[in-house]
């Protein structure tokens, strides 16, 4: 543990992004009741970018700005959408069988969704501070695509991890940040932590609202691949 001045660093890139990979395993493991985990080693990169088989990017600002991006192969999209399907009660018939259906990527989004719902939970317990996320965007691609979205970084510092399915199956977290690190000025008890089958519940609640925007959604969609030139 570093110091500045008087004060000791108590969380800086590495604890941010440890939190997030945290999210994800937590996160994924309940709602597919499957053991997801991730790589003890982390890269440094120099660039986040969308990858085949489906790609999915947040933006979140407020207390520290960044971009996460996960990009999953198709196996392990797959695997992860009929299990999370099974999990909440569907019939294996019922399921879709390409990783390119709409209905992929919408659990895959919803999935997103819930780990950055939990990760944002955490960023306000922990370091005490509020962050915002966009509506996350999940992309079937056949191609790389770079990201140079306006995430108004003045000194980025990018990672990747590795994570693995319960059937080891890849998949991969790119996160872009601010160099940033909080610093602890007074002693506190960070708040209780949510429960993640709540958070589940409380998504599945919210599946039927939210299928009242889905034409506005595709058609966003729609515009959000022309600008990314696809």
């Amino acid at each position: 543990m570093t110091s500045t001045n008087e004060y000791p660093v108590v969380y800086g890139t590495e604890d941010i992004l440890r939190s997030l990979c945290d999210s994800i395993t937590k996160v994924l493991t309940v709602a597919t009741e499957s053991q997801i985990r991730y790589s003890g080693m982390v890269q440094r990169i120099t660039k986040t970018c969308l990858k085949p088989d489906i790609g999915c990017f947040v933006l979140f600002d407020g207390g520290f700005s960044g971009l996460v991006v996960i990009n999953f192969s198709a196996p392990a999209a797959m695997e992860l959408y009929e299990r999370y399907m099974l999990n909440m009660g569907m019939s294996k018939d019922d399921l879709v069988s390409s990783y390119t259906a709409d209905e992929v990527g919408n659990v895959m989004g919803e999935l997103m969704n819930q780990i950055v719902g939990d990760f944002t939970g955490k960023v306000a317990r922990e370091l005490q501070t509020h962050i915002t996320q966009n509506q996350p965007k999940m992309l079937a691609l056949s191609k790389q695509v770079m990201l140079s979205v306006d995430t108004n970084l003045e000194k980025p510092e990018a990672r990747r991890v590795t994570f693995h399915t319960g059937r080891n199956n890849i998949f991969y977290l790119e996160m872009a940040i601010d160099r940033t690190e909080f610093i602890k000025l007074n002693d506190f008890v960070p708040s209780e932590e949510a429960d993640p089958d709540e958070l589940i519940a409380r998504a599945g609640a919210e599946n039927d609202a939210r299928s009242t925007v889905q034409n506005f959604e595709s058609s966003e969609h729609d515009e959000l691949l022309k600008s990314l030139g696809m």
